[in-house]
């Protein structure tokens, strides 16, 4: 093996050596009581449930992890990634149908592999534990038009791409990061309203006491609405959630039915709260321009990667090319985002942290957003004391101690 495929072999495998060791530090971090904050949400049996719970999504998880890595290497080291590619040239369909052609191979054999992991977390761990309403026929219609819509929007894109880098155009990365990025923009524009009801349904919430106080809620807080929307979340889980979509002057707020049907009026309004403060903190505008700033970096990668025959010799590719270039990219990819993804969360965290006070600071009091985040928190079998390392690497929120240890010193 080559020195470059050494480094790349050895950060693939950091990577996931380092996702073990917080796994199975959190898992080291479940042994401990209910703190004392949520003894009234959680008794004996359903602090062993959440424990227990924790645990079989963490098996899942190393499993379907360990399996798609061994995959991977396994068809590395038997020079699939040139076998493949010497196949699908003898189609002879030229430099953006051959790279289509075998960016889509490798894309279904990844869906295939996946699809047992996603099956076994639906219908055996989350059917356990009381939280799947999924039936088998929205299992796989909902992964059918998440199929036909990744085909509608990324085929064209990709083929951009291809074409883009094979067509000899100076700067080319400038091209596609352009081009991507407005295929970003207009799909968080069209998302809300055409994509969404493809897969949920949206309904208006009934006139009463509840959407009065979210109105009345969302003006005090100078974010104007198209309306409140509830959404049949409950057809796949009796988890909760509430999040707010559109832009400009079609600003909706959507409620899961789940969390209108859990939570008393207060608590909901207090959860509304915090979803306008991720708006009016500016939090989905900064997140933008991120995602954006990252795509260019990654194209601009992309584009120095071409130029690094050592990176195609070292997966055993006789002949480089763009579209084994964008896979074995990806591949390297992989450990390098760990470091951004590290600092994405904690950014992500600390604007969690923005919206809690923005809460507390609209309604006047942390005490039904916290009451909330308990109720929901028990409902889900949340982990309590999650691992200080997994909280680095995965979490997007504050554990739950801390934010409501953060709402009572804020109130």
């Amino acid at each position: 093996m080559s020195p470059v495929g050494a480094l790349v072999l050895a950060a693939l495998l950091g990577e996931h050596g380092l996702t073990v060791v917080a796994d199975l530090l959190n898992l080291r971090a479940l042994d401990r009581g209910v703190p004392p904050e949520l003894c009234a949400f959680y008794d004996g049996a359903r602090y062993h449930r959440a424990q227990a719970y924790a645990r079989a999504h963490t098996a899942l998880g190393l499993v379907a992890s360990t399996v798609g890595l061994a995959a991977t290497l396994a068809f590395w080291f038997a020079d699939g990634f040139d076998r493949l590619d010497g196949a699908v040239r003898g189609l002879a369909l030229g430099p953006v149908g051959t790279g289509l052609v075998y960016i889509a191979i490798l894309a279904l054999a990844r869906v295939a592999l996946a699809l047992p992991f996603a099956w076994w977390s639906t219908f055996v761990v989350e059917e356990r534990f009381g939280f799947n309403r999924t039936s088998a026929w929205t299992f796989w219609t909902d992964r059918l038009k998440g199929a036909l819509i990744g085909l509608a929007v990324g085929g064209p894109l990709l083929a951009a791409i291809l074409w883009l880098f094979t067509s000899g155009l100076g700067q080319a990365w400038l091209a596609c990061w352009a081009m991507s990025t407005a295929a970003m923009v207009v799909m968080q524009l069209v998302a809300p309203t055409w994509i969404m009801p493809l897969f949920s349904r949206f309904t208006p919430l009934a006139e009463g006491p509840l959407r009065e106080a979210i109105v009345a809620c969302a003006h005090a807080a100078g974010y104007p609405i198209d309306g409140v929307w509830v959404i049949d979340g409950s057809r796949r889980s009796t988890k909760a959630n509430a999040f707010f979509t559109g832009f400009g002057r079609h600003k909706r707020i959507a409620l899961f039915d789940t969390l209108v049907a859990t939570l008393d009026p207060a608590a909901v309004v207090g959860v509304v709260a915090h979803e306008i403060g991720h708006y009016r903190c500016g939090h989905v505008a900064k997140g933008m321009v991120l995602g954006i700033l990252h795509l260019g970096l990654v194209f601009l990668l992309f584009s120095v990667a071409l130029r690094t025959p050592p990176l195609f010799a070292a997966f055993g590719v006789a002949t480089p090319s763009v579209h084994v270039g964008l896979v074995v990219f990806g591949l390297l990819l992989t450990p390098l985002e760990l470091g951004l993804s590290i600092a994405l969360n904690a950014w992500s965290r600390r604007n969690e942290r923005e919206a809690d006070r923005f809460a507390v600071a609209t309604t006047g009091t942390g005490e039904p957003l916290a009451r909330g985040l308990k109720r929901l928190s028990a409902d889900s079998l949340s982990t309590l004391t999650p691992h200080p390392l997994y909280v680095l690497l995965h979490y997007s929120h504050p554990p739950l101690l801390e934010r409501l240890r953060a709402l009572a010193a804020s109130a």
